[in-house]
């Protein structure tokens, strides 16, 4: 007993000794790291100014300041945790430029690395005084989320800036400390959160802010808008509820799947009979291949969906965007970037089909292989909008087509953060040498562009996709299931055939 009870001692000392036996970082180790990995954005001097900064949307951290955004220290408590230095290197901060280091870089060297970062603001030496309190965790129910809807919303508390459906849409220019452009987040896309959409991780930013943007924290306790820890909980519990998990982009999803229906296709883009089509979500890459280039992009992603009947084919894309872009109007003009455009989307198809795997270049294709773009454009003060019809050997190389011959129609509408467009063709046209035929049962490639106008997003100066897949499904038909009808009845009249039959076999053996 004596030999247990010291051998429990001991382990209770080491067991108090391990913060102190934890390996560190060390600062010139991580000088290495830092150097081989990460100046190219934060530069030598740590100040954000590194080579690829000023193509970077948001720009890379300053970490002279000592201002970090991501943090679960307390709101007044400049310095994070090592667990926060740690948590953003290792798992990268989404919707921006900063990967995440852990296929690349040991614990180790993270650790070694963040020691370094602290040197650049003085911050070596400094311990974190105060955390977030997070008093007692509200599960998130019915109830929970009712309450962080009215609270989000009383006053415009938080839709002042993140718009009425949490989209990020209100219309104001913010900017952060340094005069960057900032855009309120998103809420409806989880994946572009910076830490993660649980809700205690959305409880930490409504408590502490985002140091140096305009965020501020709701734990402050001279803040008009301050919030209580529980309904901090509700609005983190709303909040996660917004995700709109239907709608995020899975890269094994390569495919558009057109449903056949009866009657006429409709016309309005927020008609719900849309939704009879199954919803494909795709990433939007910047245009960084031929000039002008586009490297600040603001929109990430299009939904598309699509419908046909006998006569028509109709492609609905939906895709957030935080301004309604419109040229003339000063409101307008006045939260844009640089010069304004139209809004606008296009849809790509090759001319004709391709023989083998081989499509056309996906950007606006060559001279080998042409393609047509069906282009919508949002329209300005003076101009409704509009659609057009032109095939493509390359991006200097365009031939304006006439939409009424192709039968070309298309419509947009603009609510709460989301641009809504649907486009209608006939599925077969007159001038076969110039338009694609739909057909039943093929793969047809198809790609998408999209142009936001107050990013001064004009001319090759967009977001677009790879080529994708658009297959028109036919119904199943009657066939399938009369022939499993008819198996059924087949089966059960052997069955009855074999039980009622029996008998007489058995009286059959026995003579």
């Amino acid at each position: 007993m004596r030999t247990a009870a010291g051998f429990m001692a001991l382990l209770a000392g080491l067991f108090l000794a391990l913060p102190a036996l934890a390996q560190t970082g060390d600062a010139d180790r991580g000088e290495d790291v830092y150097l081989g990995r990460c100046v190219l954005c934060h530069g030598e001097e740590g100040d954000g100014l590194g080579p690829a900064a000023e193509r970077l949307n948001p720009p890379p951290r300053d970490f002279t300041s000592g201002q970090y955004k991501i943090k679960t220290t307390a709101f007044n408590d400049v310095v994070p945790n090592d667990a926060d230095f740690i948590r953003m290197i290792r798992d990268g901060m989404p919707g921006t430029a900063m990967p995440a280091w852990s296929d690349a870089l040991s614990e180790q060297d993270i650790k070694d690395v963040v020691a370094y970062i602290k040197t650049f603001a003085e911050l070596e030496e400094e311990k974190p005084t105060a955390q977030v309190d997070y008093g007692t965790r509200v599960e998130s129910s019915p109830e929970s989320i009712a309450r962080g809807d009215k609270v989000f919303h009383d006053g415009d508390r938080c839709s002042e800036c993140h718009g009425r459906e949490g989209k990020g849409d209100a219309v104001k220019k913010l900017k952060d400390d340094n005069g960057d452009r900032t855009w309120p987040r998103n809420l409806t896309k989880p994946w572009t959160f910076r830490a993660s959409n649980a809700p205690e991780d959305v409880f930490a930013r409504i408590s502490v802010g985002i140091p140096s943007t305009q965020m501020p924290s709701f734990a402050d306790p001279k803040s008009k808008k301050k919030l209580s820890i529980e309904d901090r909980w509700h609005v983190a519990n709303y909040v996660a509820s917004l995700a709109k998990t239907e709608k995020v982009a899975r890269p094994g999803n390569t495919v558009v799947t057109a449903a056949r229906i009866d009657g006429a296709l409709p016309d309005r883009p927020d008609d719900p009979a849309w939704e009879r089509g199954r919803p494909s979500t795709f990433f939007l890459v910047p245009q960084i291949i031929a000039k002008e280039r586009l490297f600040t992009p603001t929109n990430d992603t299009v939904t598309v969906r699509a419908l046909y009947n006998e006569r028509e084919i109709g492609i609905h894309l939906e895709w957030d965007d935080r301004t309604k872009s419109i040229p003339g109007d000063p409101a307008a003009e006045k939260i844009a970037e640089g010069t304004m455009g139209e809004d606008a989307v296009a849809i790509q198809f090759p001319v004709e089909m391709p023989a083998g795997m081989e499509k056309p270049y996906f950007l606006m294709g060559d001279a080998a292989k042409p393609v047509t773009l069906w282009r919508w454009s949002g329209g300005t003060t003076e101009k409704q909008e509009s659609v057009t019809l032109f095939n493509a050997r390359g991006i200097d190389e365009k031939e304006d087509r006439d939409i009424a011959k192709a039968g070309l129609t298309a419509k947009g509408d603009y609510k709460d953060g989301t641009w809504r467009v649907a486009m209608k063709r006939p599925l077969r046209t007159a001038e076969t040498d110039m338009d694609l035929q739909f057909e039943e049962g093929r793969f047809i490639p198809i790609a998408f562009a999209i142009w936001d106008g107050s990013n001064a997003e004009q001319g090759t100066k967009h977001t677009l996709t790879t080529w994708y897949w658009l297959s028109l499904t036919p119904p199943a038909g009657q066939k399938p299931i009369v022939a499993a009808i008819a198996v059924t009845l087949l089966g059960g009249g052997l069955f009855f055939w074999w039980g009622w039959s029996a008998p007489r076999r058995r009286a059959d053996a026995e003579d």
